[in-house]
């Protein structure tokens, strides 16, 4: 589903729980969820880092329908690009923790 197909009541949440930091070049998040909670529908409209503090068995539910399970360990990096609307799912029976770092400009500049 494209943006220009979305809903046009479609409401979206933050991207994270709160911004612990913010300058002219990124903007960092942490994203806490408790076991079986889900994360607000959001877009990420910028580049991001996601950088687990603890394991995270996630589900992504993406708006066009398509899920994707997450597996995370404490001590790697993801990086994902921005796009489609998703909201995430603690499938655990842990609270999951993660640093997520939106980059705002593109490499290079």
């Amino acid at each position: 589903m494209t943006k220009d197909s979305e809903p046009a009541e479609l409401k979206l949440g933050p991207i994270g729980t709160e911004i612990i930091f913010e300058n002219e070049t990124v903007r960092v998040w942490t994203v806490d969820l408790e076991p079986g909670a889900q994360q607000a529908m959001h877009r990420h409209l910028l580049p991001y880092l996601v950088v687990p503090l603890t394991e995270g068995k996630n589900l992504m539910r993406f708006l066009s329908g398509r899920v994707v399970e997450t597996n995370e360990r404490p001590g790697t990096a993801l990086w994902r690009e921005p796009g489609e609307p998703h909201e995430l799912l603690n499938t655990s029976t842990w609270r999951y923790r993660n640093i997520l770092v939106e980059l705002k400009h593109p490499a290079g500049l």
